[in-house]
């Protein structure tokens, strides 16, 4: 059976989307073990929403990464046991508590990130400014489809 381009287009995304995802979860884990060698795969994207809002209810962050209650607390107290993140009351909500980066949370993501900061631009050294910024703006996009 012949494809019609635009099914060739998807098959190609999807195949190409998937390594991305596969190669994107080992980095992961190993961007989490950087910053804390105790941290699992997700500590990662939580520490970095957390350094890119401030301040968070848990529920805000379970939404972000797309858990339930009970996973979210597991990985937060982790984080607050390690000294990275700490709790704070909520003064629009006094049952409420937000989340927020402690300054060695802070200290060890920012070292995080400036590492793969690096990385990227070796990586993608031979593209052209224009394209990076370009495929930045395709993936925000394309994450603004799954917050929906």
């Amino acid at each position: 059976m012949t494809q019609t381009p635009s099914e060739e287009a998807y098959d190609a995304l999807e195949r190409e989307f998937g390594v991305f995802l596969r190669r994107a979860r080992a980095a992961s884990g190993q961007l989490s073990r950087a910053v804390h060698p105790e941290l699992d795969s997700t500590a990662y994207g939580l520490l970095v929403c957390l350094r890119d809002r401030g301040l968070a209810r848990s529920s805000d962050l379970a939404a972000f990464v797309g858990v339930g209650k009970p996973t979210i607390s597991r990985q937060l107290r982790a984080l607050e046991d390690l000294g990275l993140i700490r709790r704070r009351a909520d003064p629009g909500d006094g049952r409420a508590h937000l989340l927020e980066l402690t300054d060695e949370g802070r200290r060890r993501l920012d070292a995080v990130r400036s590492a793969r900061r690096r990385h990227f631009r070796a990586r993608l050294r031979s593209w052209p400014e224009e394209d990076v910024s370009t495929l930045a703006t395709l993936l925000a996009r394309l994450n603004a489809l799954a917050a929906d």
